[in-house]
């Protein structure tokens, strides 16, 4: 989840840094920033704001509105797109979504990995279908997802075993909080090839996810369908979830094993 960012004192900061923390400042929370808010939030002296800021707009990674207010710019936008995990990957995956999306009319989810937190980098969702606190850009805690649960669950043993010793944040009394029940429900991930989150994150939703792998066979994102829990038929979504990671899959150049 997003938050204060945190960066060194801004004696200790190097130029790279406090050049970073400005950036760092934007989040989904505070999209548009006074100066004033990029001084505080950055942890910087407004002369020092003022400086990096005044070269980050120049450059065209911020952009200034009639009213004085910050933005992230469209230069970031063009950088960013050169991503592979990105909108590279946004791009192979979307026919595959939209058919999944076609088939259920319910959200449809595509994430990737950045440290202990999934990223979504692209959702389709209909008018009808359940709320979600989800949108392009966001960032959850792996174990309170389906897309996380089925990332963590295909990572290395040693990663695993240090992010079931961390703290486990809760979002709801179904949030899995308890280092040996998330075990389990990796192992049931690995066993079954799907994730179940039920009611993690929101009381009323549930996701299916499946991973999807990359040329070399490793686990590079994770595909999901979420739901309305109370009408959640899980048999009926896990064949639909698998047809759509393996097309993904396949799409990036995975070949199963004969």
């Amino acid at each position: 989840m997003t938050g204060q960012p945190r960066v060194r004192s801004r004696d200790a900061a190097t130029a790279p840094e406090r050049l970073l923390s400005v950036l760092g400042a934007f989040d989904h929370g505070h999209p548009a920033l006074s100066l004033t808010d990029i001084s505080r939030r950055a942890g910087l002296s407004l002369t020092t704001a003022h400086r990096l800021v005044g070269a980050l707009t120049e450059w065209g990674a911020l952009e200034r509105d009639d009213s004085g207010v910050y933005h992230v710019g469209l230069r970031l936008w063009e950088v960013a797109a050169l991503a592979p995990r990105g909108l590279a990957l946004r791009q192979i995956a979307l026919p595959y979504l939209e058919d999944l999306y076609e088939a259920t009319h319910e959200n449809v989810q595509l994430a990737v990995r950045d440290g202990t937190d999934v990223v979504y980098i692209e959702w389709l969702s209909g008018r009808s279908a359940v709320g979600v606190h989800i949108r392009v850009g966001a960032r959850w805690p792996l174990h309170a997802t389906g897309v996380g649960l089925a990332l963590l669950a295909h990572d290395t043993p040693e990663f695993q075993e240090r992010y079931c010793a961390g703290p486990l944040a809760s979002f709801t009394p179904y949030t899995i909080t308890d280092p040996a029940r998330l075990r389990r429900a990796l192992a049931e991930t690995r066993r079954t090839g799907v994730a179940v989150s039920d009611r993690q994150v929101t009381d009323d939703a549930l996701s299916v996810a499946a991973p999807v792998r990359g040329t070399g066979g490793a686990v590079v994102a994770a595909v999901s369908i979420v739901v309305p829990q109370v009408d959640a038929q899980v048999p009926v979504l896990v064949p639909a979830v698998r047809v759509a990671a393996r097309g993904i899959s396949r799409a990036l150049g995975w070949r199963p094993e004969k």
